[in-house]
């Protein structure tokens, strides 16, 4: 009788840094290739190369374009990889995106540190180049949703729509029989952009995220908030500040602002969108209609509307335009990215607010500010914090407890094992009795470099 062994290289008791390695007697697969993010221990493990031979792997099949599971495929190439990266057209053009994007900042930052002196390695080294992030793309494979793709003579695979971001997938993967279904991140049944994800009807074996395994949602009214935080800054003369993740969220926030706007609930505000990845994002939006809800039309309409920044010298002359004004900026989670030259400049005024508006994982400067800090290390240096802080959740585009266990309600068999992967101690705990008490199936946390083996 043969086996599988599946590795948990990430996403395994923590949020980030998604990566599974399922070795067969046939093809060995990865599913998702992913940075680690947030705390610092968790950062260093980018840097150490992986307990496996990458150069065994043959096909890496990507659930969707994030950084925390596609960030780490540049260095998977420079470890030997040379077999396929496979993900739906869509999460090809993110992925391409991201990378890029990633690899420019990972340059900026190591000449920046080399600059001024506050790297700890001499000298500091980007954690990938952009020539390398190009050779990556050389790699890439569509497919398309909905079908089955063979990878050999006992393995399949199927995209499933899922919501989140667009081209995101969950992965149905067949092998010698038994249905291997991975989550990837699931998407909100209510979304202004996206259709609600599509849910598994069978699994074997699942491995779903548990983001937010503890937490429902508040019941906010965004729009509310947003029109109280904008007339708070016309009338202080003061900025707001959102932090974006450049996919998915910026353009939802956009749509919401040009919707208000659109309405007349707010004023003619300047707002900025400085993200360069989240306008190439926006292209993606033009190419895929039939992956989204925003009609062509109100696309240009909305584009048009705003402040679209290109140049970082352009970041510096809004920064000292005296108008009140909105700037959207990544990163989402202000680890790095323009957004850090804007509170760099700005979080030690009062007439400034912060709104962070999704996930803010462990060990992040989103997390120091959602938790109070009074002071925010950037560039080397501490500022101090007196800008007003603002957190909406319901912007989220993961799904929450109640939305995760929708998504596994339409499962008709009981699965042998059901793994929990993408999320913090707290979050995993808490998904594992609710769904050891809504349907009693065996729930197994895996903890980092956990080898599973399965006999077929």
């Amino acid at each position: 009788m043969d086996k599988i062994k599946i590795h948990f290289l990430g996403a395994s008791g923590t949020v980030t840094g998604s990566k599974f390695y399922i070795e067969t007697p046939e093809s060995n697969i990865m599913v998702d290739c992913g940075m680690f993010q947030g705390l610092k221990e968790l950062r260093q493990l980018n840097w150490k190369p992986l307990p496996i031979n990458t150069s065994k792997i043959n096909v890496v099949l990507l659930t969707h374009g994030h950084l925390d599971h596609t960030g780490y495929l540049p260095r998977l190439v420079k470890e030997g990889f040379g077999g396929k990266i496979i993900g739906t057209a869509p999460t090809l053009a993110i992925t391409k995106i991201i990378l890029m994007d990633s690899a420019k900042i990972h340059e900026e930052e190591a000449e920046q540190a080399n600059a001024e002196g506050y790297s700890k390695h001499h000298p500091a080294l980007p954690f990938y180049t952009v020539k390398e992030a190009e050779n990556t793309i050389d790699f890439f494979q569509s497919e398309p949703k909905d079908k089955w793709i063979t990878i050999s003579e006992n393995i399949r695979f199927k995209f499933k729509y899922n919501g989140h971001i667009i081209g995101a997938t969950f992965i149905e993967l067949e092998i010698f029989g038994k249905l291997f279904v991975f989550s990837g991140d699931i998407g909100r049944t209510e979304d202004l952009l996206l259709s609600s994800p599509e849910c598994p009807k069978w699994a074997d074996y699942l491995f779903i995220e548990s983001t937010y395994g503890n937490k429902l949602h508040p019941q906010e009214n965004v729009d509310d908030l947003l029109i109280e935080l904008i007339n708070k800054t016309i009338r202080e003369k003061g900025n707001l500040i959102i932090p974006s993740f450049a996919v998915e969220r910026l353009q939802s926030l956009m749509y919401t602002l040009w919707s208000l706007f659109k309405k007349n609930k707010i004023p003619n505000i300047p707002i900025f969108i400085d993200s360069p990845m989240g306008n190439n994002v926006l292209s993606v939006f033009e190419r895929f209609p039939d992956w989204h809800k925003l009609p062509i039309k109100e696309y240009h309409a909305m584009c048009h509307h705003f402040n679209i920044i290109s140049s970082y010298a352009d970041t510096w002359k809004t920064i000292d335009d005296p108008r009140p004004k909105i700037v959207i900026a990544g990163s989402g989670m202000v680890t790095g990215g323009r957004v850090l030259t804007y509170l760099k400049q700005l979080i030690d005024e009062v007439s400034t607010t912060v709104l962070l508006v999704g996930y803010q994982a462990e060990g992040t400067r989103g997390r120091q500010l959602l938790e109070g800090a009074h002071e925010l290390k950037l560039f080397g240096k501490y500022h101090p914090i007196k800008a007003t802080i603002k957190h909406i959740e319901s912007l989220s585009a993961h799904a929450d407890q109640n939305e995760l266990l929708h998504w596994i309600n339409a499962i008709k068999n009981i699965p042998e094992t059901v793994f929990l992967i993408h999320g913090e101690p707290l979050a995993l705990d808490a998904f594992r009795s609710k769904i050891k008490d809504v349907h009693g199936w065996h729930i197994h946390i895996p903890k980092l470099n956990e080898v599973r083996e399965f006999l077929i």
